[in-house]
């Protein structure tokens, strides 16, 4: 009879996670250290000891959304523990839900954890954790996050992430640097770079250098921007480069012909929010729309395949019906390829809350339409002229053959990121194509928001 003793079973820890890819990078590295610590991951409430909700606080609507994420959980298992940025107002989660274990903020990883430990004590002994783990991912293998900061320094007037996220906090370049390079070695085929403001990447480290592969890098979007674009995949390729939450400063200019010599991809997530000079003042946003235009059109002549995505809100206070036919001429005007429309929703502890005509919210809804209705009319004419192009998609999902042996699948153009744009639907695709390839595809047909091709015999 063998004397050798059984390790107990793993505690299990289950996750919900809510808001933006910044929390769910967050989420990631919360996983990522319960998993060292000797924890195993649940997909479903019945199976967990414990379950973790991320929570957003961005809007209220948001809250609304965390609060009931934390009723199912409670209501399914019955241990919880939120974290998050909803996390900042504990006494409102408490008085929705007084049974749940703990509560913590935004990026308190050491709290959460201990929060775990203390809740569903780690079960496997002290060496388990001398176990090499990988990291956790909760995107597909093939694309990545990559967050390089935390925080803003922005004080617009309908934003409250400042008090959740703090200031501008960034990380270390070679840090970032040597994540991105661990991600694309382990089959990342996409990198997404997100932060609260990219372009503001290093001003409270004052830029500071680094040593990376025996040379220095400063903390700046463009030094990072050149280094990413060096990256190569293990089959020697490019890795596809996005950047998000670019603010229009100067130095953007800078990035604009790497994507021209396909180091980055030809793609820019700019925030505008709106084009009216004196809404933009009212946001406390830098209002030199015109100039924004020029540079736009500065951009298109280095880098003509260049995608420009944004958001914009209708209905801020204040608005009148000239400031938003100010906004459709300009949206008519810079022709952008990818547009998110917002109606302005009230955020507790927003400065906006305390300013003047508030605009109804009928007005709100007619303006919303009207917005949209611009901005699909844009992007389905520039969709149309993709039509009869090759052009290269990232596949994220390969279907089953159907009765007659088609296989089809679902990608991404480089003008697409994941979750928040259009899409590419291919038809009669190889049996052999898997997520994270880069193929080429020539484009038969198009609609408002998506493109559909077939294959056209290329790679990359």
């Amino acid at each position: 009879m063998s004397t050798a003793s059984k390790l107990p079973d793993q505690k299990k820890v289950g996750m919900v996670s809510l808001g933006c890819p910044k929390a769910l990078v967050d989420s990631e590295r919360i996983l990522t250290r319960l998993r060292a610590d000797g924890y195993a991951m649940s997909p479903d409430y019945a199976g967990a000891d414990v379950v973790l909700v991320n929570t957003c606080g961005f809007l209220d609507s948001a809250k609304e959304e965390s609060l009931a994420a934390i009723g199912e959980a409670i209501a399914e298992n019955g241990r919880v523990i939120v974290t998050g940025c909803m996390g900042e107002e504990a006494d409102a989660i408490r008085a929705a839900h007084p049974s749940v274990l703990a509560v913590t903020g935004a990026h308190q990883y050491e709290q959460v954890v201990e929060a775990v430990h203390i809740h569903a004590p780690p079960s496997q002994g002290p060496f388990v954790d001398l176990i090499p783990q990988p990291d956790i991912k909760l995107t597909p293998r093939h694309y990545s996050y990559l967050k390089i900061s935390e925080g803003c320094n922005h004080s617009c007037a309908f934003c409250i992430i400042p008090d959740l996220r703090g200031k501008l906090a960034s990380r270390r370049v070679d840090a970032v640097l040597r994540e991105a390079e661990k991600l694309v070695a382990a089959g990342t085929k996409e990198l997404l770079v997100i932060s609260q403001d990219t372009s503001a990447y290093g001003v409270d480290t004052r830029h500071e250098e680094r040593e990376w592969k025996g040379r220095p890098v400063r903390a700046h979007m463009t030094d990072l921007a050149r280094e990413l674009g060096r990256l190569r995949t293990p089959e020697g390729e490019t890795p596809w480069v996005r950047l998000h939450y670019v603010y229009p400063y100067p130095h953007v200019d800078a990035v604009i012909p790497l994507m021209a010599e396909g180091l980055l991809t030809p793609y820019l997530d700019i925030p505008f929010q709106h084009a009216s000079p004196s809404v933009l003042r009212a946001m406390k946003r830098p209002a030199n729309e015109a100039k924004v235009l020029e540079r736009l059109k500065g951009w298109r002549e280095i880098c003509p395949d260049i995608a420009i995505r944004s958001s914009f809100v209708v209905g801020f206070p204040g608005e009148t019906e000239e400031d938003f036919t100010y906004l459709l001429e300009w949206l008519e005007e810079a022709q952008l390829d990818r547009v998110g429309a917002f109606r302005f929703e009230p955020v507790e502890g927003a400065q906006a809350n305390a300013l003047p005509d508030h605009v109804p919210e009928e007005v709100k809804e007619e303006r919303y339409a009207r917005v949209m209705e611009v901005t699909e009319r844009i992007s389905a004419a520039k969709l149309a002229a993709k039509v009869g192009k090759t052009i290269p998609v990232i596949i994220d999902e390969v279907g089953e053959p159907d009765e007659d042996g088609d296989i089809g699948a679902t990608g991404r153009s480089q003008a697409d990121a994941p979750e928040i744009d259009g899409a590419v639907y291919l038809r009669n695709v190889a049996e052999t194509l898997a997520a994270g390839d880069i193929i080429k595809v020539e484009i038969e047909e198009s609609d408002a928001h998506d493109l559909f091709g077939v294959p056209s015999g290329g790679t990359r």
